[in-house]
């Protein structure tokens, strides 16, 4: 786990207010996008840098047919095949560091200490969020964003991974079921309320991911809320399978983490996108289950990102994590290179067929779910970046 002042993008009016008409129910999802050049035409974010703007000073490699959005880039230290991955759309220093410096302050607020607070200025995650939430300047929506993955990114810490922060696997489960009275508060129940309101002031990560909450609800609709909440709490699911793995030692067969990981991926990061951006995906079109697969493709592909970074520091774990890379390779008797390559691969198919089933989403004549799809895409080339570029990455620490 860093003042100039950027102006608002422009955020929506209190949900369910006269000055926000809700949108009007598309007709169909097979509609012609070019019979509503107008929607399409508002879907696009408030900004695009020009791909000649991307590409100064990277030196990646466009690819045929992947339009200007795509490219295949170098990662790590270049021995292994590219990843191809859309490229991200902004980089602004300025307006990460006015995040991060209000997610220290609020961290601080919520009970850090100098050293939390120093390595969560080294997690970056105000240029985490900046990078993966191109269509907005406004550093407040931002900062909902920047809370909740800290609030996450603190919860797989202390509670999942790290011993020395705490972990206990056995724990897991009890406390990740406080998480969620913390995130999404249960009725009062009488004499039994306070000590359960004792228990959520008493644990920082608690505090951490109550008040991010609370922030949330400030920016997103009541739907958008829970949307939230529930991708959240499937990904605890996911944490207590890999706790039962590391408990017993029995590593799963890469197929079956990969199971785990559809929930357990950056497809709950992913779930931010509207909010942050200032609109609703309706929920009819945000659940159908071309819009899931599209998601959840993206967040898949992002998370292989993430395993094929931390490859060389899961390995020297002495009890090692799991990590997809290091599972195949258990799984073929091969090395370690090659199953990095075979990784490598199954990024770069998820990535196309998200990319195909965009191009088929494109003639929905939603302007929230066209904004949205581009949402994920930049996600994926924010998150992209963020690793590239990332000290806890580069030096494997």
């Amino acid at each position: 786990m860093e003042t100039t002042h950027h102006g608002c993008s422009g955020r929506r009016a209190p949900y369910g207010s006269a000055a926000e008409p809700r949108p009007a129910r598309p007709s169909g999802l097979g509609t012609e996008a070019a019979a509503l050049p107008s929607l399409i035409a508002a879907a696009r974010p408030s900004r695009e840098v020009p791909y000649g703007d991307l590409l100064a000073g990277r030196h990646p490699r466009p690819v045929g047919g992947g339009g200007p959005g795509y490219v295949e880039r170098d990662w790590g230290d270049g021995a292994h095949s590219p990843l191809y991955c859309p490229l991200p759309e902004r980089d602004d220093d300025a307006l990460a560091a006015e995040v991060d410096a209000r997610l220290a302050s609020w961290a601080r607020d919520r009970g850090f200490d100098d050293h939390e607070l120093d390595g969560l200025g080294r997690a970056a995650f105000g240029r985490l969020v900046t990078l993966a939430h191109p269509d907005t300047d406004d550093p407040d929506a931002l900062l909902v964003a920047a809370q909740l993955n800290a609030g996450w990114w603190a919860a797989d810490d202390y509670y999942a991974d790290d011993t020395a922060l705490g972990a206990v696997p056995a724990r897991l489960p009890q406390r990740l079921t406080l998480v969620m009275s913390a995130m999404d508060p249960v009725p009062p129940a009488g004499g039994f309320t306070p000590p359960l309101s004792e228990a959520l002031e008493g644990d920082v990560v608690l505090r951490m991911l109550g008040s991010a909450v609370g922030h949330l609800k400030r920016h997103a609709s009541p739907v958008q809320v829970q949307r939230i909440c529930y991708s959240t709490f499937a990904m605890f699911v996911s944490w207590t399978a890999y706790a039962a793995w590391r408990e017993t030692g029995e590593h799963p067969p890469a197929w079956e983490y990969l199971a785990a990981r559809q929930h357990d991926s950056f497809y709950t990061s992913m779930t931010l996108i509207d909010v942050v951006g200032g609109y609703e995906v309706p929920a009819h079109l945000y659940y159908d289950p071309r819009v899931r697969r599209a998601a959840f493709r993206a967040g898949t592909a992002s998370v292989i990102v993430n395993d094929l970074h931390s490859v060389a520091k899961d390995a020297a774990d002495e009890n090692p994590v799991c990590n997809l890379v290091l599972l195949i390779a258990a799984d073929r008797g091969c090395s370690v290179e090659e199953a990095t390559e075979t990784a490598v691969r199954l990024h770069n198919d998820l990535v196309r067929d998200f990319e195909a089933g965009h191009r088929e989403l494109a003639g929905v004549p939603s302007p929230e779910l066209q904004r949205f799809l581009r949402g994920l895409r930049a996600w994926m080339g924010g998150g992209f970046e963020w690793h590239a570029t990332n000290p806890r990455y580069r030096e494997g620490a």
